[in-house]
């Protein structure tokens, strides 16, 4: 779904594991793209819904594996390098708005596949540190991640905490 100013509604997925790290996956065909699981909002489903699809499809988790700690307040937005905007597709696309979820692991990392869907995109996960994809993801995500990941720090802060008891 696009909005009337060009910007397509998307969900961003941070997933907190029993350590307090996040999964960070790179997307097949980049050697250098990587990002957290995200995705559209399709007609009529809410951003929680299209959370729990892209979960799904991305990272093989379904709704009970994980519990939502935390989600941004807004859309967070950021605007596509002129070459990523497809001047020929309309309704034109010029960015996206995004609203960003923080979601504990319930399971053990064998619960975790990126193919259980039928469009694999990523074909690589790994732990990192919570603030360690601020400084790698691609240049122009890297506001709205700083943005999410700031916002989000507060509630990881505390189940950070409740990991260590």
């Amino acid at each position: 779904m696009i909005d009337d100013k060009g910007y397509r509604a998307n969900v961003g997925i941070i997933i907190s594991n029993s350590k307090g790290q996040v999964l960070w996956a790179r997307r097949i065909g980049g050697a250098n793209a990587w990002q957290f699981p995200q995705g559209g909002i399709d007609h009529g489903e809410t951003p929680e819904q299209a959370m729990y699809r892209e979960l799904h499809e991305e990272v093989g988790l379904l709704p009970e594996q994980v519990r939502v700690v935390a989600s941004t307040s807004g859309w967070l937005n950021y605007d596509l390098p002129k070459q990523f905007v497809r001047e020929y597709q309309l309704p034109l696309c010029i960015g996206q708005k995004q609203k960003w979820y923080l979601l504990q692991l319930l399971e053990d990392d064998s619960a975790i596949s990126l193919t259980r869907s039928d469009s694999i995109e990523f074909d690589h996960w790994e732990w990192v540190s919570y603030w360690y994809p601020l400084d790698q993801v691609i240049e122009f995500k890297r506001d709205v991640y700083r943005r999410a990941l700031k916002e989000l720090a507060p509630a990881h802060s505390h189940l950070e905490a409740a990991y260590e008891k």
